[in-house]
């Protein structure tokens, strides 16, 4: 037999809206939360790692919106 759980109705609706019409709910729950999760990763890395993997990942995201900017720029 299958263990039975409570869902809220607003996450019950999310699982609805995201099923395949092919899948059951369970098809649709372990495609929606399937694969690894980052926090899988939390014990990979040290603090050190950590910290210089989201300065790069800000620099990143600068870029890039210096980038958007200036390509906005010449639409003006």
């Amino acid at each position: 037999m299958s263990p039975q759980i409570r869902l809220e109705d607003h996450v019950y609706e999310r699982i609805k809206s995201n099923k395949r019409a092919d899948e059951s709910f369970s098809d649709a729950v372990d495609r929606l939360i399937g694969g690894r999760s980052l926090r899988d990763l939390r014990d990979v890395f040290d603090d050190d790692q950590t910290s210089r993997m989201r300065d790069a990942i800000d620099a990143a995201d600068e870029s890039d919106r210096k980038e958007v900017r200036s390509v906005a720029e010449r639409f003006e």
